[in-house]
């Protein structure tokens, strides 16, 4: 996978869990849907996904500085 590649899964990744996580997009589209029940445990999925995401942007940074 190229750096450019990683960079880019990385960031995507994370502007994408921040929104579902600090903004109620991801409340709001499960209670429309008849899902609510499920809303309770989003935090058990959404923010390890964050924490992931940004170390993977991370790192993505780091191996493109490395020679």
């Amino acid at each position: 996978m190229t750096d450019r590649r990683l960079l880019t899964i990385g960031i995507v990744g994370s502007i994408i869990a921040a929104i579902c996580c600090f903004t109620p997009v991801l409340v709001i589209g499960l209670s429309a849907l008849g899902l609510a029940g499920l809303i309770g445990g989003l935090d058990f999925v959404l923010f390890p996904a964050l924490l992931f995401f940004l170390g993977l942007t991370g790192y993505a940074l780091w191996r493109r500085r490395s020679p």
